[in-house]
């Protein structure tokens, strides 16, 4: 990887004050980054708040690390999205840190991506406003996420923020050319409206941003809760045995398991007609790599409890060496790696808001 550029970013390099503008090296690295990066771009992040859990792992993280050789791939810790609702500040900062971490024990490696924190690169806000001026009230309206979130909520405490998220989402996405983003089903509207968004401004001021493509496994589309196979495994669950945190240690994770929710009868059969079981072979099958009709095989004859002490064998299996490398890396170490991923990824960030500026009449 070429590592041509000054290690302090260039909107700081001039006694403090911003310079817009980028320097003949900085212009010459990005030169060389894009002829050497000649793949075609991937983008994602996850909030830092809640519990990670393997949800997140194998609906996201695990596509990541399968992607990033054949992609150029950027991962970010998506905090201004976390403020959407309400944080405490010293939490949110541990949270950051430590989705960092997990990313780089799951295997997404610094060296082949890009990783760094959202509120770094301040040209993702700057296009999110841009986008915001040629959306529609009525398009925000229908996003099921905002539905789904809002209902949780007193009406009084919902923020601005929450509603308008997925431009900010959509902001993140385009501002790097990408044409792949991997996420989990309930977030393939906000990938249409990225492309809706993206699509609307290049028709009024000219061919600007790259139409992104959602992509997911059929597995891993939506692993949902333990505790009820028609919601999704979520952070934010008020119980703890809706999900398996990536940090649950081996009597935990055999516990949530065995009150995991099953259905009537006691064959173990891959089918829509049981969605508890179908979910329960999903993860097993994602944490094993072995297709479900593999798991049906050498689950034939035996009942729920069996198998839920295989699949309690392989998520340790995982969970185990996961959460020895997770302890490895310092947040000092982590921060470095951070930092110098957003270097990277704002040379892209400051070229592309240049063109937009121009595009849309802003004097430079």
């Amino acid at each position: 990887m070429l590592l041509f550029y000054s290690k302090k970013p260039f909107h700081t390099r001039y006694g403090g004050q911003r310079d817009e503008s980028p320097s003949l090296l900085d212009t010459l690295y990005l030169i060389l980054y894009t002829c050497y990066m000649n793949k075609p771009r991937i983008f994602s992040g996850i909030q830092p708040s809640g519990n990670l859990h393997l949800g997140n792992y194998l609906g996201a993280i695990k596509n990541w690390a399968k992607l990033q050789d054949e992609y150029d791939s950027i991962f970010c810790v998506v905090d201004l999205h976390a403020i959407t609702v309400p944080q405490d500040p010293e939490a949110l900062k541990k949270k950051t840190i430590e989705i960092a971490k997990i990313y780089l024990a799951a295997g997404i490696d610094p060296s082949k991506c890009s990783i760094f924190i959202q509120s770094h690169v301040s040209e993702h806000t700057e296009l999110a406003w841009i986008l915001n001026t040629i959306t529609k009230i009525p398009e925000m309206e229908r996003m099921t996420q905002f539905k789904d979130k809002s209902e949780k909520l007193d009406k009084s405490k919902i923020s601005m923020g929450l509603f308008d998220y997925p431009v900010l989402m959509a902001a993140d996405i385009i501002l790097y050319d990408t044409n792949l983003v991997p996420v989990g089903k309930d977030q393939m509207q906000h990938i249409e409206l990225t492309r809706d968004l993206a699509s609307r401004f290049n028709n009024k001021f000219g061919e600007t941003f790259i139409l992104p493509k959602g992509y997911t496994t059929k597995e891993s589309a939506n692993i949902m809760g333990l505790d009820d196979p028609t919601k999704k495994m979520s952070k934010s669950a008020k119980s703890e045995y809706n999900y398996i945190a990536l940090t649950d240690d081996e009597e935990t994770v055999r516990r949530k398991i065995k009150k995991a929710v099953t259905d009537s009868g006691s064959e173990i059969v891959y089918s829509d007609e049981k969605p508890a079981l179908k979910n329960l072979i999903n993860i097993y099958s994602l944490l094993a790599d072995k297709k479900p009709e593999e798991i049906e095989k050498e689950y034939a004859g035996k009942g729920y409890a069996e198998f839920k002490n295989g699949l309690a064998d392989v998520t340790i299996a995982f969970l185990e060496p996961f959460q020895k490398k997770l302890k490895e890396y310092d947040d000092e170490k982590v921060l470095e790696i951070l930092r110098a991923g957003a270097e990277k990824v704002r040379l892209l960030a400051t070229a592309k808001m240049e063109e937009v500026k121009k595009k849309i009449g802003f004097v430079l």
